[in-house]
């Protein structure tokens, strides 16, 4: 494994993202002294908080797995998870709901699971189920240790006798038609393959390996930290301050100083030099190569969709929905085509609702609620749209009619605070083409393929994130930090 060359006493962090404070935590049990820089008041990264009129929303993620990967860079100082975190199971993790009318919640209890399959879709889908488990618990076991777990340099770092397991049990075959093995319902199909649209892909187009992303989601089980997912970094930035890691809030890294070939430390937008003998770049990494560094021609990278997102504070409440909730549309095939291939927004959009009052009802005023509605959307380089004309509120307006025609009764009567998040806004808060989902995970930019965490040319300056190894999502960017961190320390 590459790792940084000469001293690595004292190293900057620029970004209290997640990634960047799993990074902090690990360095700082090996002994390093770590300076985190963040341009915000508050750590968190994508994973922020908006507060406005006694309603507080997540801004980033809303959906937690793994929480043992949160525990892992709290370990690594000796603490423990319960002492920085209230973590509430939430079942069902979802409610799918089709536009047939039907309903299918997806339960992390297999037992419980196949019984609510047999249920919706009969005896044959439940048993189908039963094999998709074991087929992506082994998947999962194979890919986390052997290639999402380590820093790979190059191809042939996969070539083991794990590589042959994975090829074997088909996890480089098309998703869509591996999913189709196990399920023969189009319900269940949709609810184990939408989630490839998180590696910024269409289920027929991803590669099977992907299927791991519905494993910790629908098997594993789905968490709600009290106070919500703006919980996370405050807990890993608070353990991280209680062992020496020191921050530098409302401060913007504006570059990395370099000289004879390395980093020697960051200017911030004030002036100040902070000196370091390695640095870590936690924001988006073509934005961290395009505004930060050096400049190099850097490699053209095909980038996931993007979302909008309505953070809704209300009046209604809905007895019938879960904590989170998936609305399919008819289209399937058709709107991921639209999505990512024609740049166009979904015409008959399926939707992720999330309500965390209904776990957490501090999250709102007394009586009231919260929703995230998430519609995914084109990036800015595949559809690029006027957001910042009259398109943010027609497009939300069209939301809330879709929300109301599939069962969100009086849903625009109750809106009391709304905030409309676009591409545009994405982009403004430093995210490559308007999509907080980085690189998609095409074969090309996956794994070693995938932008390294280790600069080419400045052999001290480490990078962290979903747009490095390995990947997007929560549990991705949390090991993301363990991998930076053994790139300094070798280990």
């Amino acid at each position: 494994m590459r790792t940084v060359t000469g001293p690595t006493d004292r190293v900057v962090i620029v970004g209290a993202g997640l990634a960047g404070l799993s990074c902090a935590l690990h360095l700082a049990a090996a002994g390093r002294e770590v300076t985190v820089v963040e341009r915000e008041p508050v750590p968190g990264g994508r994973a922020g908080r908006l507060s406005v009129g006694g309603f507080d929303f997540d801004t980033g993620p809303t959906v937690l797995t793994m929480p043992e990967l949160i525990a892992e860079p709290l370990a690594a100082v000796g603490e423990k998870l319960a002492d920085w975190l209230d973590l509430t199971p939430i079942d069902p993790a979802y409610r799918a709901y089709y536009p047939d009318g039907s309903t299918l919640d997806v339960r992390s209890d297999t037992t419980r699971m196949a019984a609510e399959i047999a249920r919706v879709c009969g005896p044959r889908e439940a048993d189908g189920y039963l094999r998709f488990v074991d087929f992506t618990r082994q998947l999962w076991q194979l890919e986390r240790n052997h290639f999402i777990d380590r820093n790979l340099d190059s191809p042939f770092d996969l070539l083991n006798l794990n590589l042959l397991r994975l090829l074997g049990m088909g996890a480089f075959r098309r998703l869509q038609p591996k999913i189709n093995d196990y399920f023969r319902d189009p319900r269940t199909q949709r609810i184990f393959s939408f989630q490839a649209m998180y590696a910024g892909l269409a289920p027929h187009d991803a590669l099977a390996v992907y299927a791991v992303i519905a494993y910790l989601d629908s098997v594993v089980g789905v968490y709600y930290p009290k106070g919500g997912m703006h919980a996370v970094p405050r807990a890993l930035a608070g353990a991280a301050e209680k062992h020496g890691v020191t921050f530098r809030y409302d401060t913007t890294v504006e570059r990395v100083i370099t000289q004879h070939g390395r980093a020697t430390g960051v200017r911030t937008a004030g002036g100040e030099f902070i000196a370091a003998d390695t640095v870590v770049l936690n924001p988006d990494l073509p934005i961290a190569y395009r505004d930060l560094l050096p400049e190099r021609r850097s490699r053209r990278l095909r980038f996931s969709p993007s979302c909008v997102v309505l953070h809704i504070g209300s009046t209604q409440a809905y007895s019938k929905i879960a904590h989170h909730n998936i609305h399919f549309g008819t289209g399937w095939k058709r709107t991921f085509d639209e999505v990512i291939n024609q740049g166009l927004l979904m015409s008959d959009p399926s939707l992720l609702v999330t309500n965390p009052t209904h776990t957490d009802p501090a999250a709102a005023p007394p009586g009231k609620q919260t929703y995230y509605v998430l519609a995914p959307a084109p990036n800015l380089e595949s559809g690029p749209m006027n957001w910042r004309g009259g398109l943010a509120q027609r497009y939300a307006d069209e939301l809330l009619r879709t929300l109301e025609q599939r069962g969100y009764v009086g849903f625009r009567d109750g809106v009391e605070v709304e905030r409309i998040i676009t591409p545009a806004d994405w982009a403004d808060e430093g995210m490559a083409a308007g999509t907080p989902f980085a690189a998609a995970h095409t074969f090309s930019q996956t794994g070693p393929f995938r932008p390294a965490n280790l600069h080419p040319e400045l052999p001290n300056v480490v990078f962290t994130g979903s747009g490095t190894q390995p990947g997007v999502g929560v549990p991705m960017v949390l090991i993301s930090g363990k991998l930076a961190a053994s790139r300094i320390t070798g280990g």
